[in-house]
Parts: C-alpha cells; structure tokens; sequence
C-alpha cells in the first residue's frame, strides 16, 4: 500500500513531507486501524530503491510557522486562499533575499500540486470533488510557472462559462 501511494505522489526524491503525506494516505486507507510510523515508511521506499532524503529541511523552525496548515484546500476557496499566502510569502521572502525562503515556498506548492494530481486520479474520491482538484492542481501548475500573472489568469478563468458551468456552486474569493 506504501509502494501504490508513493506512486501516486510521482516524487522522485521522497522527504520528509512526502513520507507525511504516504502516511496519511495509508491511515486513510486503513481507516485509522493501524498505525504506522515515518521511519516504517522511509524504510519500505529506500528498500524498493526508491530515493529517500529524510534530511532535516533548511532550517525547519525559522519558517514552520510560515507554513503551518498551508496546504489544507478541501475547497476551491481554500485553494485560493492557500495560493495566496504561498504568493505572499514569495515575494517576502523574494523582498528579504532569502533565497531558502524562496525555495521552500516552490517545494510547498510543488507538494500541494502534486496532492492535488494524487486526489484527481483517485477513483474512490467522488467525481466532482476530483474535478475540483484537477482544477486546483492546475492552479498550483500555472502559479508555479508563473506567479506574476497568476492571479489576473484566476480572475479570468473564473469569469469563463465552463469554470461557471463547473463550479458554479463556489464562490472563490473575490480581488
């Protein structure tokens, strides 16, 4: 179940956030009978040759209130609101020349992005809310590609007919 999930996830060096994400990915599968830990989890991957860094994250207390709950977006709102803040913190850490800072906010939406992919494509998850992630892990795509012009596009494509048609019943947050 390890193997099948981090397949899933498509990173090609698992970290510490990675393993995380396996772990509740398998607690959820489980459904809370069982328990296991992210050092069972590093185990399984390495043993299968997969690459695992567990290596502490640069300077992980300097920047672990800055990103506490950052990835939570059950909704198209929530996603939005989590772009934001990722943008937010970009150009903070962009203004201060941090470039640690930089990095760590890229890695975050990467991971966001690539939940958002793993839940799309998983068919136990009813269709409209994979849907929705499809259309958030393409939010996350273009942000990363291009955060300047990020949110001008999401003011557009939520005025377009067939995001309307879609997601009509959501209301994203309002520029």
């Amino acid at each position: 179940m390890i193997l099948e999930v981090a397949q899933q996830l498509g990173a090609s060096i698992f970290t510490s956030a990675e393993i995380e994400q396996i772990r509740r990915q398998v607690l959820a599968r489980l459904r809370g009978a069982g328990k296991i830990s992210p050092e069972q989890i590093a185990a399984v991957l390495a043993a299968s040759g997969l690459i695992v860094r567990r290596s502490p994250e640069p300077a992980p207390s300097r920047y672990a209130e800055e990103f506490r709950d950052l990835l939570h977006f059950a909704t198209l709102e929530e996603a939005e609101m989590c772009l934001i803040r990722l943008d937010e913190l970009l150009r903070k850490f962009r203004e201060q020349g941090d470039h640690a800072g930089e990095a760590r906010v890229v890695e975050v939406a990467q991971l966001g992005r690539r939940r958002a992919v793993m839940i799309s494509r998983n068919a136990k998850v009813a269709r409209d809310k994979r849907e929705e992630k499809e259309e958030v892990s393409r939010w996350f795509k273009l942000w990363l590609e291009n955060p300047g012009a990020f949110f001008d596009w999401l003011e557009l494509r939520k005025q377009a007919p067939e995001f309307r048609r879609r997601f009509g019943h959501h209301s994203p947050v309002e520029s």
